[in-house]
């Protein structure tokens, strides 16, 4: 019998192990481990292991291809942005919330001030109600 939605908490939906590119690290390299990785945001960690932030593919195209910028010169960390977590231990409907609210599709998910996992719209479509889910999308694009 699976769990109502409602019990469930970040670590139960996220997908666990995400690897973080270092703050100091070039746009080069974070491309490349999204490549490597198969995924379309890393988070960036300082070299105290502790979040700083995360970086997106379209961060790399908008702000840095765009605009002429280096890839090889310019660091994750120049472009770190939305410290927004969840902690483990937070119900899911904490999850959601942050995640309308500052209308982001990933979210980093914190245990003992260390990253565990993300949480993203796929990991959100694998767990909730279809109501749910559509209700939640509604929510996240409408002010995109």
């Amino acid at each position: 019998m699976s769990t109502p939605q409602s019990d469930k908490r970040a670590q139960d939906v996220m997908h666990p192990g995400a690897q973080c590119v270092g703050e100091h690290d070039s746009l080069r390299t974070a491309a490349q481990m999204m490549r490597d990785l198969a995924v379309g945001a890393l988070p960036i960690c300082g070299e105290d292991d502790r979040l700083k932030g995360i970086i997106t593919d379209r961060d790399i195209v908008v702000k840095c291809c765009a605009e002429g910028r280096d890839l090889d010169r310019t660091t994750t960390g120049e472009l770190a942005h939305g410290l927004v977590w969840v902690s483990a231990d937070s119900d899911i409907e904490e999850a959601l919330m942050k995640m309308e609210q500052h209308q982001i599709k990933r979210l980093p998910v914190i245990e003992n001030h260390r990253i565990v996992g993300m949480i993203s719209e796929a990991d959100l479509a694998k767990e909730l109600p279809d109501s749910k889910l559509a209700e939640f999308v509604h929510r996240l694009y409408a002010g995109a």
